[in-house]
């Protein structure tokens, strides 16, 4: 599991590869929480080389999502696979937070 960092029009995008589940969360949540900074008001995970994720990996997008909220910054997920997206859909989590096709989408949904 790696995750890399980009911006985009004062977006903090994750890119992440690899698998989240319980052997790799650990270094998924140390990797985000020391990519997003008190001046990030959006954030954005590129789903698109994400191969496997399990509840550990879930709930570790919700606890980001979560702390993002509460600091009134936006956030979204975007590109995941068909198979990942079920994940998600499955979970009732794209009742939750926004998953978008296109890392444009994505972009377009955490402006106010």
């Amino acid at each position: 599991m790696e995750v890399k960092t980009d911006r985009d029009d004062g977006a903090l995008i994750l890119l992440v590869e690899g698998r989240i589940d319980s052997t790799t969360v650990s270094k998924f949540q140390d990797a985000t929480e020391s990519a997003i900074t008190d001046n990030d008001t959006a954030v954005l995970i590129s789903l698109e080389k994400l191969s496997y994720i399990n509840s550990t990996g879930l709930r570790a997008v919700l606890l980001i999502a979560k702390e993002l909220w509460k600091r009134g910054a936006r956030f979204a997920l975007y590109a995941p696979a068909e198979p990942i997206y079920q994940v998600f859909a499955i979970a009732g989590f794209d009742k939750i937070i926004q998953i978008c096709e296109t890392r444009a989408e994505a972009l377009a949904a955490t402006r106010d």
